[in-house]
């Protein structure tokens, strides 16, 4: 009988935990950090992109937190364009229980960036500003959580439903072009492996 009741007593202890970490008034911190460089056979210089998106969020309720990811983003693809931009990503989360240290979420963000955008050659050598470009999207990701620690959130999640519009003001002229595109990638196979720190 005394096992019985330590038994319980520990399950409740990691069941409260993992609520624990997404109850009102908690802190969530985290970010996106990512690097490409990819070199085509023949071509002078490989193709560059990372970004650095680091994240705070908080918890307005129990399960429910909202927050905003700021930072930086850089490509540069050959014989294409050098784009650079300050990225703002404000988002909401909502986590359901699924089973002691294991919780759903689903995450709407709203990704923005803003920066410019510069002519690259062949040889890789970069040229002229061509203007000003300007990223707003809406993406809907969903994902699992599992928390080994009280302040630790280990996440598997997908990049789900997503929307962008992009514009480039063309430098001098003015001349604006617009790009819309829509996704949906429920592509298991390809996921994103983050770390979320919960205070």
């Amino acid at each position: 009988m005394k096992k019985l009741l330590l038994s319980l007593v520990a399950v409740a202890g990691l069941t409260y935990g993992a609520s624990a970490q997404t109850e009102q008034g908690k802190v969530i911190l985290g970010g996106n950090v990512s690097f490409n460089s990819t070199k085509a056979e023949g071509a002078p210089k490989s193709d560059v992109s990372f970004q650095v998106v680091p994240s705070i969020g908080y918890f307005v309720d129990n399960n429910i937190a909202i927050g905003t990811g700021v930072g930086y983003s850089y490509s540069k693809q050959i014989g294409d364009t050098e784009d650079q931009a300050f990225v703002v990503a404000p988002f909401a989360r909502y986590y359901t229980d699924l089973s002691g240290q294991f919780k759903f979420f689903g995450q709407l963000s709203v990704p923005m960036a803003f920066g410019s955008a510069k002519d690259v050659d062949a040889a890789g050598e970069v040229g002229p500003k061509l203007g000003t470009t300007t990223n707003i999207g809406v993406a809907l990701s969903p994902g699992f959580a599992f928390f080994p620690t009280k302040s630790v959130g280990i996440e598997f999640s997908v990049q789900g439903l997503s929307w962008e519009n992009e514009q480039l003001k063309a430098e001098g002229s003015g001349a604006k072009s617009t790009t819309n595109s829509f996704s949906v990638n429920g592509n298991f196979f390809a996921p994103k492996l983050g770390v979320q720190f919960h205070f």
